[in-house]
């Protein structure tokens, strides 16, 4: 019996550790300390205007998420969003405006950076979720490093081999 209670304390505390370093579930207005404290380091860091500050947390390249969680210029938690979103593509990415920086302080690192025959330049490429189903976003950088364009697809590799 005191082994089962143990076991189930364990299972308890260590759920208890997964909510707290999980930055969606850190309220907003946290500051950066305790949100550091919480969710450890981040993957990367980056000013924001009006002196704020983004901290970047990536599951990349095993994983499909990257939350940015953003602080105010006192240092406290102002948003907090999960990028990886086919929703949020369209609405965010800008092909002719954003440079390589632009796509490191939303996306992070790429899963991997390629060339193709079909474009002068590189395309970085990221996996997500969309509806549990593996999918890629590509983004295609020009020599100068300007956006162009970006699309996504399927990951076939994946759902292969789940079948």
């Amino acid at each position: 019996m005191r082994g089962r209670r143990f076991i189930l304390a364990l299972a308890a505390a260590l759920a208890l550790a997964a909510c707290v370093s999980e930055p969606a579930r850190l309220p907003l207005g946290t500051s950066r300390a305790e949100a550091l404290q919480r969710l450890g380091s981040p993957t990367s860091t980056y000013p924001l205007p009006n002196g704020g500050e983004r901290l970047q947390y990536s599951r990349a390249p095993a994983g499909f998420e990257v939350n940015n969680v953003d602080l105010d210029a006192s240092g406290h938690v102002v948003s907090i969003r999960q990028e990886l979103s086919e929703g949020l593509f369209d609405r965010t990415i800008k092909p002719g405006v954003w440079r390589e920086a632009d796509v490191l302080r939303t996306y992070g690192r790429p899963l991997e950076i390629t060339r193709v025959s079909s474009f002068d330049g590189v395309v970085w490429t990221w996996h997500f979720l969309s509806l549990n189903n593996p999918r890629f976003l590509y983004i295609y950088i020009d020599p100068a490093g300007v956006v162009q364009r970006y699309h996504t697809g399927d990951d076939m590799r994946r759902n292969h081999l789940s079948l």
